[in-house]
C-alpha cells in the first residue's frame, strides 16, 4: 500500500513515522491510521531499526480524530460504515482501541516527539507509545477518550480535575504529572530526541524488548488493558447521549472548544495566555 498521509523514513537505527496532514493539523482519518499501522509493521520488521519516533508535519502533533474532512467523508461512504450496528462497533473498536494496544505492545521502543497541539486522539497516540518528548510550547488536551488511559497517565485525581474542566496542559505541566518524559526548546527538540534514541539503540534488542515487556506486564497486572476495554464502553455511552457533541458549524468537539476558549481567557476566572 502506498503511503500518502504518513511519511516513513529511516536514519540508521531510527525509524521516523510522520503524520502528514498538516492542512488539517494532522487530524487522524482512517486512512492515516491504516498507514500508520503499515509503517509500524515496517519498522518492527526491519532488523536495522532499534527505535521508532512518531511526529507530526507542519508544527502540530495531532488535532485529534478527523471529524469530517472531505477525504474522511469519502472514505466512510466508500466503506459503507453506518452510525450504528455491529459493523460500526467493530470499526470503532479497531481504530480506537485494538490498533493502539497493538502499537503500545510493539516489540521495539517508541517515542512521540510532540510539537504544537496534541488533542484528544493526539493524546491517545502519545499515550500508546513508550516515551513522550515535547517542545516547550506544546499543548496537550486529554479527556474521557476512547483509549482511556488517562488515570494511568497522570493519576486519578488529576484526571478528574482535567476532565471536569476541559483545559490544555502545558508541556512542563504534563512532564510534572509524568506523561511527558522530557521538554526542550523547539530548536533543540529534534536533536535531543534523536540523541536519546541513538543511546537507546546501543542496547541489546533483547534487553530492550524484555524491559518493555516487563514494564507493560506490570501495568497490565494493575488492570491497564481491562480498564481500556471498559473505558471504551463508557465513551460510547457518553457519545450516544450527545455528551461529546460537536460545536455547531465546526469540526470541533465541545471539550476542545472549552479548552480553546481557556487559552483566550474567555472563561470564568481565566486570563489570556501570553
Amino acid at each position: 500500500m502506498e503511503l500518502n498521509d504518513i511519511l516513513y523514513t529511516t536514519d540508521g537505527p531510527v525509524a521516523w513515522i510522520t503524520f502528514n496532514r498538516p492542512k488539517y493539523r494532522n487530524a487522524q482519518s482512517w486512512r492515516l491510521l491504516d498507514e500508520y499501522d503499515i509503517a509500524m509493521d515496517r519498522a518492527v520488521a526491519d532488523p536495522e531499526v532499534r527505535v521508532i519516533i512518531s511526529r507530526g508535519a507542519g508544527g502540530n502533533f495531532s488535532s485529534g480524530h478527523d471529524l469530517g474532512t472531505p477525504d474522511q467523508q469519502a472514505d466512510r461512504q466508500a466503506r459503507g460504515i453506518g452510525e450504528a450496528g455491529i459493523e460500526f462497533y467493530d470499526n470503532f473498536k479497531h481504530y480506537n482501541l485494538d490498533l493502539l494496544l497493538k502499537w503500545r505492545n510493539a516489540p521495539k521502543p517508541t517515542i512521540a516527539m510532540v510539537e504544537g497541539y496534541c488533542i484528544f486522539a493526539g493524546w491517545m497516540m502519545a499515550s500508546c507509545v513508550d516515551l513522550v518528548f515535547a517542545a516547550r510550547d506544546a499543548l496537550f488536551l486529554p479527556a474521557l477518550l476512547e483509549y482511556f488511559s488517562l488515570p494511568y497517565d497522570i493519576g486519578t485525581r488529576k484526571a478528574k480535575e482535567l476532565m471536569f474542566e476541559s483545559r490544555f496542559l502545558t508541556a512542563d505541566e504534563a512532564m510534572g504529572l509524568g506523561f511527558v518524559n522530557q521538554v526542550h526548546d523547539q530548536a533543540d527538540l529534534e536533536r535531543e530526541t534523536v540523541n536519546y534514541a541513538l543511546r537507546v539503540a546501543e542496547n541489546s534488542p533483547m534487553n530492550l524488548r524484555m524491559a518493555k515487556l516487563a514494564a507493560n506486564k506490570s501495568q497490565d497486572l494493575m488492570g491497564y488493558t481491562s480498564s481500556l476495554e471498559s473505558g471504551l464502553s463508557d465513551y460510547m455511552l457518553m457519545a450516544n447521549n450527545r455528551g461529546a457533541g460537536r460545536v455547531e458549524g465546526m469540526r470541533r468537539l465541545g471539550g476542545v472548544d472549552l479548552a480553546v476558549r481557556g487559552l483566550r481567557g474567555d472563561r470564568p476566572g481565566l486570563t489570556p495566555k501570553e
